[in-house]
């Protein structure tokens, strides 16, 4: 019997695969259906040029399990091998070392299809490997391959008949896990589901109806259990499929889901290639990323489910799948290596989904409008993210009032031109972020002629931030953050009804009742139509809160600051305070006014609401 040594050296290289090569044991099951499928692509391939003339039957690839043997097989009827190609291919790792074998493999680009090492991996659970194997040329004998883990292999004629490999896998145990049913086909589920060859593992029991009428009945049937979809809706062309045929394979993708919004059916050979279909999800107002959402395939075979270093991070927050045989793998597949061509395929995604917003809203700007909520959060992350995002982002970018009305940026800066344009040429966009909680500072902003904007959702402290930089001569101020007169800073101002002196009794009268830490009492003079007593939040300060909390981090080192802003115009305070001799009561009255403010704000609770409610029972009396 011919005998063989894969290394000149006595050292063996089998522990050094398993500890250096390969990160993740179960990949060995992709490799292996990986190289019977290219084995059965490279049939048929000769098969359409007419260099192969036989039949090629059914080529449907089988893995089988045979626990109480603790085999696991994986069968194909592809090109097959004569022993010379056996000898080239299963030995191709006879070199002087194990050094030389990490240096020569560490750094593989790709193994799809690279028999001799994806082969290699079958060590990581076996403890002898045979492979059993027929080349399609009629006049060459079948060989049989057997090597236990050593660097020695045995090799000699076989008597299989029919073309195609067979790969035995002799579970080692320590591996005994793969040889339950359950794994092995989770394991092809993950890595084989859209394999371009059908995968068969074993039979399953499926029921079905039989006769008509009232002879209608449901039997029990045995059918082929075929692991995937060769056929994947991201390899077919767009203008064959309609749009029940993207949301039929979504639900492939993600059983249960709820229906996505729209798909990008990404296709792309040149200056690399690249197919795919991404998904816009129901995301309303959540920012979390949904990581593990987009699937990377490399010629339909599986690779990862971590894209971030070959999809910007805000667009982790679609789903679907890329495959491109162009993007830099290393010998394990599990992780990407950045280059000139992942830089570029990055690119090109984040272009696509810009176009396809782009056309979206230019086609359909009511629906646009509809789904501006589960749009919002993703254009507005990609937009703080992405420079180039940015710039066509803002073309589609949308602002919504408290009237439920949308305008793009330049549109809402022509609409509020005339009446918050401040002194220093700056378009003053006023919003709240709770019109609710607000309500009352969003009358009075309205009694002016004002709009004021919505900005509700989990980002809008960064994203206002974000086109203050970037949309010229713009300024987000909250409707809470100053009195109303001075939320569009003029040069007009209001006199005051009080004199130098009453104005110090009256912030001395306040003093006594605002001991807060962080309140500043603030005599200003507006509108008898304006409230007596508000309560303002300094819009810098209050920002820089939000966004620490945002990021999880302590609101300690900025604690709580706002303004306790009297109107000295209002006959509460001009008239009424001043002309009260009971000083007790002047106590209370003044009590009562910063309550109603701290209550405006949603500041007052607990005990000191209790008070409140009393008094006003009192006053009521």
């Amino acid at each position: 019997m011919p005998k063989g040594q894969i290394s000149v050296e006595a050292e063996n290289i089998f522990p050094i695969i398993k500890q250096f090569l390969y990160s993740d044991q179960e990949i060995f099951l992709r490799e292996l259906v990986s190289n019977a499928v290219d084995a059965t692509s490279k049939i048929k391939t000769l098969s359409s040029r007419g260099d192969f003339k036989g039949e090629l039957g059914d080529l449907t690839i089988d893995v089988e399990v045979d626990k109480e043997a603790k085999t696991i097989t994986i069968k194909d009827r592809g090109i097959g091998m004569t022993e010379e190609e056996v000898m080239k291919y299963l030995n191709q790792v006879a070199f002087s070392s194990a050094e030389d074998f990490l240096k020569k493999y560490k750094d593989e680009s790709s193994i799809i299809g690279h028999f001799g090492l994806g082969f290699y991996s079958a060590f990581m659970v076996a403890e002898k490997v045979d492979v059993i194997t027929k080349s399609y040329k009629k006049t060459k004998p079948a060989t049989l391959w057997t090597c236990d883990g050593n660097p020695e292999y045995d090799i000699e004629k076989a008597d299989k008949k029919d073309r195609g490999t067979h790969i035995i896998l002799h579970v080692s145990e320590d591996s005994v896990e793969y040889l339950e049913d359950g794994r092995i086909e989770t394991l092809l589920k993950k890595y084989c589901k859209f394999l371009p060859v059908p995968i068969r593992f074993g039979k399953k029991t499926e029921t079905v109806t039989e006769g008509e009428g009232e002879d209608v009945k449901t039997v029990e049937t045995e059918v082929d259990n075929i692991i995937n979809n060769p056929t994947p809706a991201w390899k077919k062309s767009p203008r064959s499929l309609k749009d029940e045929d993207y949301k039929k394979f979504y639900n492939e993708l993600y059983p249960y889901s709820a229906p996505p919004l729209f798909w990008i059916h990404l296709n792309i050979d040149f200056p690399f290639n690249l197919t795919g279909i991404l998904y816009f999800p129901q995301l309303g107002n959540n920012i979390e990323v949904q990581k593990n959402k987009i699937h990377l395939y490399s010629n339909q075979v599986f690779v990862t489910d971590d894209v971030k270093e070959i999809v910007p991070e805000f667009l982790t927050l679609l789903h679907g799948v890329i495959d491109s045989p162009d993007i830099p793998l290393n010998v394990s597949r599990s992780y990407l290596q950045s280059d000139q061509n992942v830089k570029k395929i990055s690119g090109y995604i984040t272009k696509k989904v810009a176009e396809k917003l782009a056309n979206l809203f230019k086609k359909d700007r009511e629906d646009f409008e509809s789904k501006w909520k589960d749009f919002g959060v993703f254009i507005k992350y990609g937009m703080l993210s992405d420079e180039k995002f940015n710039t066509k982002g803002l073309k589609f970018a949308l602002l919504k009032n408290t009237e439920g009305s949308f305008f793009t940026i330049d549109e809402y800066k022509e609409k509020i031109a005339a009446t918050q344009t401040d002194k220093h040429e700056k378009a003053i966009f006023l919003y709240s972020n709770n019109p609710k909680e607000h309500d009352s500072f969003v009358q009075a902003a309205k009694k002016r002629g004002y709009d004021i904007l919505e900005m509700d959702n989990v980002i809008d402290s960064h994203f206002m931030q974000h086109l203050e930089a970037k949309a010229d001569g713009v300024t987000f101020v909250r409707v809470d953050s100053d009195t109303v007169d001075n939320l569009v800073q003029k040069d007009e101002k209001t006199e005051s009804l009080l004199t130098e002196k009453e104005e110090g009794k009256v912030k001395a009268l306040f003093e006594g009742k605002v001991t807060q830490p962080g309140a500043s009492i603030v005599l200003k003079p507006m509108s008898s139509d304006d409230q007596p007593v508000l309560i303002t939040r300094p819009e810098f300060m209050r920002r820089m809160k939000e966004m620490q909390a945002m990021q999880g981090m302590s609101m300690d080192q900025f604690p709580d600051s706002y303004n306790v802003v009297v109107n000295t115009n209002h006959p509460l305070v001009a008239d009424k305070l001043l002309k009260m001799r009971n000083e007790e009561k002047k106590a209370d009255f003044v009590q009562h006014l910063y309550s109603l403010a701290l209550l405006n704000q949603g500041m007052l609770s607990g005990p000191e609401l209790t008070k409140f409610i009393n008094r006003s029972i009192e006053f009521l009396k």
